[in-house]
């Protein structure tokens, strides 16, 4: 391919930009500008990356180019291949610089990164090179930096509930013509914490499949072979790699799932990863969807009677709520947003059957096996099984979020970080939440049929067969006591922990301090 020379605009799309409606094609002119994407190593390991999300994040950015030459485009893209001595460079900065060796470009052009760190390396680059870099705003997001910036000023503490009905309000969604929230409320939340009972899911809609196509398979092949080790399994991979078929995924959701969606977001079940969810995250994150489709979708299936008000609600508090609001969160606190460490953790890292799913914990095995063989799932397993286990055992909170953009195809450092270290694990100190998501064993047994077939005993915190949930969780309250006390959302875990005598008490902490041990030698059990 002949590239223009000089470019006028070099414009770099990063592998969660792939939005053909980006602000970099306002002003593109085929024949003096050049769109440049590279699949790197560094990207590829920096963290110990899941096949699947290799895959899916390569696949998709292939495809993306390939349609952008369709349009008359020109593109100079790097692929990873099986020979690692065919590599350009380790990282974005060292490939492109070298183009520039060759290239005489006017004008660095890209959207705004999702992750500070790439943010930073490229501006170092352009830096170095005496080069112009222009950061666009992402008009993918419903909301600025900016607005966010204007929400959160002059408030001592960011409410999510808050900023969602602002954003309801400003994009008149879910709005009747009086100005007030449909239906009565702005949030549905009560509506949405059945679990499935001794019978489980019934009627679950069959699952959408997106078989590889030729590019795919051969992005598959590269990664089985040059990333072996890496953890998870492709033989299942049936991901959505183009806006097509990310638009397929979303109509199939609207149609088949949205309608129970919110009754039961919060359950689990063994071995049905999916239920009623719709699993697009990914696709939202790397931009083959727009979540205004997603919103607008979700809210014509209420207005047209084919969903209840409380499944499209929670689904829209989903996009237009958290995920807009952690996005704000990221801009707003980075770089020292990642330091957080509230809990004070020690370098604990993960233990090993968060890479393998070797456990007898029924509950940990189960969505353990979601992940490998999925890279997704969905928010009740990460956060009060996968996560709240981290939080109990005390991994340290970062290491937990390196672990989390390792293993899930959907997470981006911006949607990562907030929901992992802030949410999950509270290492914010309270900016994303204001209380830390723990409970007992019960909560699992409550929302779930893992604790029926499990050998440890979701009642028992301490003694033989313990539930390691609730060992933990008493140790995790009584360890953090001062700091929990006088916060009013933990209070009445804080009673049931004075109701615990001391006998019990030591018997707990010690059988949590072999835990801990055990776990951090790579003991199974």
């Amino acid at each position: 391919m002949n590239f223009p020379n000089p470019v006028r605009h070099l414009n770099i799309i990063l592998g969660d930009q792939l939005d053909a409606n980006s602000a970099l094609f306002d002003d593109f002119d085929p024949a003096e500008d050049l769109i440049w994407m590279a699949e790197t190593l560094e990207e590829a390991s920096h963290v110990w990356n899941h096949k699947i999300r290799l895959s899916f994040f390569f696949s998709a950015m292939r495809h993306f180019r390939d349609q952008q030459l369709t349009l008359g485009h020109k593109a100079l893209y790097h692929a990873l291949s099986i020979d690692p001595s065919a590599d350009r460079g380790k990282n974005f900065a060292e490939i492109l610089e070298k183009d520039l060796e060759t290239l005489q470009v006017e004008k660095i052009r890209m959207v705004m990164p999702g992750d500070f760190r790439v943010k930073q390396m490229l501006q170092a680059l352009a830096d170095d090179k005496n080069l112009d870099l222009q950061i666009l705003p992402d008009r993918h997001f419903y909301v600025s930096p900016e607005i966010f910036s204007a929400h959160s000023k002059g408030r001592q503490n960011l409410v999510m509930e808050f900023f969602y009905r602002e954003q309801r309000k400003r994009f008149d969604v879910l709005i009747d013509p009086e100005g007030r929230p449909e239906g009565g409320s702005w949030n549905y939340d009560d509506q949405n914490r059945e679990s499935f009972g001794k019978k489980g899911p019934q009627d679950l809609p069959s699952t959408p499949t997106f078989l590889p196509d030729v590019v795919t398979r051969e992005v598959m092949d590269m990664v089985e072979q040059r990333f072996t080790h890496h953890p998870g399994e492709l033989e299942s991979f049936d991901w959505p790699v183009t806006a097509e078929s990310a638009q397929q995924a979303l109509d199939d959701f609207i149609q088949h799932r949205l309608p129970n969606f919110g009754r039961y977001e919060d359950a689990m079940w063994q071995e049905e990863a999916l239920l009623f969810h719709s699993r697009l995250s990914a696709l939202l994150n790397v931009k083959l969807l727009d979540p205004r489709s997603c919103v607008d979708a979700a809210v014509a299936a209420y207005h047209s009677g084919k969903a209840p008000l409380h499944s499209v609600e929670g689904f829209v508090r989903q996009i237009l709520g958290w995920r807009e609001f952690i996005r704000g969160i990221y801009l707003q606190e980075m770089p020292g947003y990642a330091d957080g460490n509230a809990l004070q953790c020690t370098d604990r890292n993960v233990p090993t059957f968060f890479w393998d799913g070797e456990t007898d914990m029924a509950c940990v095995a189960d969505c353990m096996q979601s992940v490998l063989k999925l890279a997704w799932s969905h928010h009740i397993p990460r956060l009060m099984v996968l996560g709240q286990f981290s939080l109990l055992l005390g991994v340290h909170p970062y290491k937990f979020h390196q672990w989390h953009m390792a293993m899930y195809a959907d997470a981006i450092d911006w949607v990562s970080l907030p929901n992992t270290l802030g949410m999950s694990q509270f290492g914010d100190g309270g900016i994303v939440g204001t209380k830390p998501y723990c409970a007992s064993g019960n909560y699992i047994n409550k929302m779930s049929n893992y604790c029926r077939g499990c050998k440890y005993d979701y009642k028992k915190s301490h003694g033989e067969n313990a539930c390691p949930f609730t060992t933990l969780y008493w140790d995790f309250l009584d360890r953090h006591h001062d700091r929990f006390a006088k916060n009013p959302r933990m209070k009445f875990q804080m009673n049931h922990l004075k109701k615990k005598s001391a006998v019990d008490m030591s018997a707990i902490r010690n059988q949590a301090e072999t835990l801990r041990r055990n776990i951090d030698n790579g003991v199974r059990f």
